[in-house]
């Protein structure tokens, strides 16, 4: 089946964010084959910009990132749903890029990558990187089983969604979206990270201490609710009989 690659864009009251994101998505070697954008109850001009910027809008008035974007999955019709915030600013083969992972013979389920921070000083993007993005990816693997999606560069196959979109947290504002999304993922189901595949993605989160502590607060959150029935080691138990018996079939 020929890849088709829907972008979806939760956004709330980031019309100017949103603009520079579909113009980067606008330049890229790799169309869309749609733009999804999902007005989470914006009280500026958002829906607009996004119309004016080619995209269909999905009006998801209850706020909370989960929810917006759950629909905008539930909306978007690719085969491939690539996820990315209103202020994610896509290098120009992004999406080529996304292509060529998922056009592959035995594609992953899930693509993700690093971001790379700007609107924040040198020092803070560096720290933000290393220790926020960093501990995100290194310790995550250990209650997953597997590694976990980055919202600002996310990329899910439709199929997935299917399978899990009953199961995610979209009803609780105080989960992060892409971590609870990455722990419905079924024993099978893979997630590659590259490395080199980086997002431009606002630092502004970081201009005070309790941006940052909010949403570690969040990521905790998204752990306990997801807890019960999913400790990490029976998470890790279900994923090895599940290779071990593919690997024999």
């Amino acid at each position: 089946m020929p890849v088709s690659i829907s972008v979806v864009i939760p956004v709330r009251d980031d019309a100017e964010y949103l603009r520079v994101a579909l113009a980067a998505l606008k330049a890229q070697t790799r169309q869309a084959d749609e733009i999804v954008v999902v007005d989470n109850g914006s009280s500026d001009a958002s829906a607009e910009v996004a119309r004016a910027g080619g995209a269909r809008v999905v009006d998801e008035p209850i706020k909370g990132i989960l929810r917006a974007t759950s629909a905008g999955f539930d909306a978007a019709t690719g085969t491939v749903l690539a996820r990315i915030d209103a202020d994610s600013v896509p290098p120009p083969d992004w999406l080529e890029r996304v292509e060529r992972v998922f056009d592959r013979q035995d594609p992953p389920t899930g693509l993700t990558g690093p971001g790379v921070f700007y609107e924040i000083s040198a020092l803070g993007a560096w720290a933000a990187q290393k220790f926020y993005l960093g501990g995100y990816f290194l310790w995550m693997p250990l209650f997953l089983g597997h590694q976990p999606l980055f919202g600002s560069n996310a990329v899910l196959s439709r199929a997935a969604w299917e399978e899990i979109r009953q199961d995610v947290h979209r009803s609780d504002r105080r989960v992060h979206d892409d971590l609870d999304i990455s722990y419905q993922l079924r024993p099978g189901m893979t997630v590659v990270y590259d490395p080199t595949l980086t997002m431009p993605v606002s630092g502004r989160p970081f201009h005070r201490p309790g941006g940052l502590f909010r949403r570690i607060g969040w990521g905790f959150r998204t752990i306990a609710v997801n807890l019960p029935g999913r400790w990490p080691w029976q998470r890790r138990a279900a994923r090895r009989a599940y290779r071990q018996a593919h690997h024999a079939g």
